[in-house]
Formats: C-alpha cells, sequence, structure tokens
C-alpha cells in the first residue's frame, strides 16, 4: 500500500515530484499524480531513487518514460534523496524533476570507463559551438578513476564546470543515462544557452593554524611541520579529544585547500585512523610533501549557517530560478540538521517553493572536483 504523500511543485518549465511507498509501482504512480499535465515539449528527466528500490530500478525507469513520454533520463539512487522541503532517508522512495530544453542545447553522456576521447570525437561539431559547458554526473564509487575522469572531462569539453554525486547504495549502484548502464561516470552535458547558478556548502569549519606535509607515503602523514604528525594532531584537537584518538577521528576531518583557489575552498578528507606506536595519522586521500593541510571539525551550528551563507548568495545571483538539482553528503541531512527533513527546509526556508530533486552521496562533485561532506546546489534560470 502507498504508505506516505507526495509532493508537487511546478512552474511553466519544470514539474517535480516525490514519494514513499512500499511498493515502488506505487511511488511511481504517486509522483505521477504529483506531476499532473506533463507538457509535450517536456524532454529530460531526473530520476532518483533510494537504495531500498535499486534492484528495481529499470522497470521503475521504463515505466516512467512509458507514462511520461519524456524521451532523455539521467540518475542513480541513494541512501537518502530530496525533493524541496523533504527528505526521504532508509525508505523506499522515488524523486523526480521533468524539464523541457531544445535538444540542440544538451547531450547525454554515456557511461565512461577510461578518457572521455570518444564522447569528445563524437560531440566535436556541438562542443565546438560553445566556449563553456555545464555538465550533472552521476558516478560510481567503487571506480577508483573517477576523480581523475571528472577532471579530464571538465577538460575535455571546453570552459567545462561539472557538478553531481556518486552514488550511495547498500543494494547496488544502477545509473540513467537514456537507458540503465554502469560504469564510473555518466550523466547530460548543457551548453551555454542553459543558464544555471550553482554554489557549495561546506558542513566541516576548519581550525588551528595551517600546517604543511613535510614528510608522507600514499595515504599516511609522517611529518607536519617537520615534526611527528600525531603530536601535532593531538595539539590541535587538544588535551580531552587527544586522550580518545579513535573518538577524535570520528568528529575531526582533514581539509586540503584547493591550489589556486581565490575563495580558500577546500577538499574535505576523512581521518582514516592513527598509529600511536610510530606517530602517524591516515588520510583518505594520497598525499604529496609540502602539500598544506588544516585541521577540520565537523558542526552543526557551522554547516547551518554556511548553507544559509550560501543560498542567500545564490538568490541574489538568481532571485528566480525556474528549478534545481541538490547533491549532498551523506554525512549530511540527519546527522547534522537533525530529523523532519531539516537540511531541506532550510533551502525551502531561503528559496520558497521551488521545484527540486536530488540525491545523498557518497561523493559530491562541483567545479571538476570530488569533495566530501558538503552541499552541492544547482539552479536553473
Amino acid at each position: 500500500m502507498y504508505s506516505g504523500k507526495a509532493g508537487l511543485h511546478k512552474n511553466s518549465h519544470f514539474l517535480a515530484a516525490h514519494a514513499t511507498a512500499s511498493r515502488w509501482q506505487e511511488a511511481a504512480d504517486a509522483c505521477l499524480a504529483g506531476l499532473g499535465h506533463i507538457p509535450a515539449e517536456a524532454n529530460v528527466g531526473f530520476l532518483y531513487a533510494t537504495d531500498a528500490f535499486a534492484g528495481v530500478l529499470p522497470e521503475i525507469f521504463a515505466y516512467l518514460k512509458e507514462r511520461t513520454a519524456v524521451a532523455h533520463w539521467v540518475g542513480t539512487v541513494g541512501t537518502g534523496i530530496c525533493g524541496n522541503g523533504r527528505e526521504y532517508h532508509d525508505e523506499p522512495a522515488i524523486s523526480l524533476l521533468i524539464g523541457s530544453f531544445s535538444e540542440e542545447h544538451f547531450r547525454i553522456l554515456p557511461p565512461l570507463t577510461d578518457k572521455p576521447d570518444a564522447f569528445v570525437r563524437a560531440e566535436r561539431a556541438w562542443l565546438a559551438r560553445h566556449d563553456h559547458h555545464f555538465g550533472i554526473l552521476h558516478g560510481d564509487p567503487r571506480e577508483m578513476q573517477v576523480p581523475k575522469l571528472v577532471g579530464e572531462l571538465g577538460e575535455a569539453v571546453r570552459g567545462g564546470f561539472l557538478v553531481g554525486g556518486l552514488t550511495s547504495s547498500r543494494n547496488g549502484y544502477p545509473q540513467i543515462a537514456d537507458g540503465m548502464v554502469e560504469g564510473a561516470l555518466s550523466g547530460i552535458l548543457f551548453d551555454v544557452d542553459v543558464p544555471v547558478a550553482t554554489a557549495l556548502t561546506q558542513s566541516c569549519a576548519p581550525f588551528g593554524g595551517k600546517h604543511i606535509i613535510t614528510q608522507c607515503q600514499r595515504n599516511i602523514a609522517i611529518r607536519l611541520d617537520d615534526r611527528p604528525a600525531l603530536d601535532v594532531f593531538r595539539e590541535e584537537v587538544g588535551e580531552v579529544l587527544a586522550r580518545n584518538l579513535e573518538r577524535a577521528a570520528q568528529t575531526i576531518g582533514v581539509a586540503l585547500p584547493v591550489r589556486g583557489s581565490d575563495t580558500g575552498d577546500y577538499l574535505v578528507r576523512n581521518l582514516m585512523g592513527v598509529d600511536e606506536n610510530n606517530n602517524l595519522l591516515a588520510i583518505g586521500e594520497m598525499l604529496s610533501a609540502g602539500q598544506p593541510l588544516q585541521f577540520c571539525r565537523r558542526d552543526p551550528a557551522s554547516a547551518e549557517a554556511d548553507m544559509r551563507r550560501m543560498l542567500r548568495a545564490l538568490k541574489a545571483r538568481a532571485p528566480r530560478p525556474k528549478g534545481g538539482v541538490y547533491y549532498s553528503c551523506v554525512g549530511r541531512g540527519p546527522n547534522l540538521f537533525g530529523a523532519e527533513s531539516g537540511e531541506l527546509r532550510i533551502i525551502q526556508e531561503e528559496l520558497g517553493d521551488l521545484p527540486l530533486t536530488g540525491f545523498y552521496c557518497n561523493g559530491e562533485i562541483s567545479h571538476n572536483r570530488l569533495y566530501g561532506y558538503t552541499g552541492v546546489l544547482t539552479l536553473f534560470l
């Protein structure tokens, strides 16, 4: 039986709906009812389902494509998904956004498992028309080459700016790109005639001083500022957390400044573990000597403040958005903003009743890089 309610949001260019139900067809039908009349020119759909439906995503996709007559679809699954003002975590649910775009202004990105050369050759004429392109991508977190592929694709498509997220799932990692696909990366690219505004918000606030990695091996920090790395960490986190380093590693992360950023941007990576015998830190990223590093703390108050800052800055740039997609880390949502869809309610409070979809990711893509513990919002203008 249908066990929840559908949400729906509409304007002249986009339709969105989301619903929960124990059976996929009931959730899909609730979304279709929420969408209402779908105009004939609607031709692109974004489809996200919670991983409870991962095994039946092919059926959901085929059903919605037939019922809506929307020709092009992209999407994936997540442990959580969202619509405007609503999050679904650990329950069966579907979220949709349907839009209308000129066929000349977008291309579906087929699954990439290697360099994007074949796609670039096939779409050479289309890519040559404009100097800037915007992409929304879905990636497989099991594929180690994903961060490299994101960067290579961004360079290959002339002025590429890529956003999106990596599938989060306990039941398979399906993707949709005009069909059911598997691979490191897939999605959709738009040319500059599809106007967007996008921004990123951080969950973690840096603290203490900046340090330089003076000795490392792969992802192991051996010395910071020419001192044992673990000694520096102990001093930064304080006496209480230093007594329980395993607990400290659960709340403290590492901020790696983005080289060349003029906004102080940084990538957050997990602190994977400590070696007290050898005074070492294991970090969830390959390191290099001379690289700057700062410790950061996951903090709900800082996360909300930064999110509202981001939303207000976006609203100033895009006061009347037509639709949106939101990709947030699985470590955010109820973990930082509490129950009752706290994170998505903030978006609704700041931007109003906006047709929106998205999912909770195993890594977020923004500006051709893979982030962690962030939220990435894109608005169609």
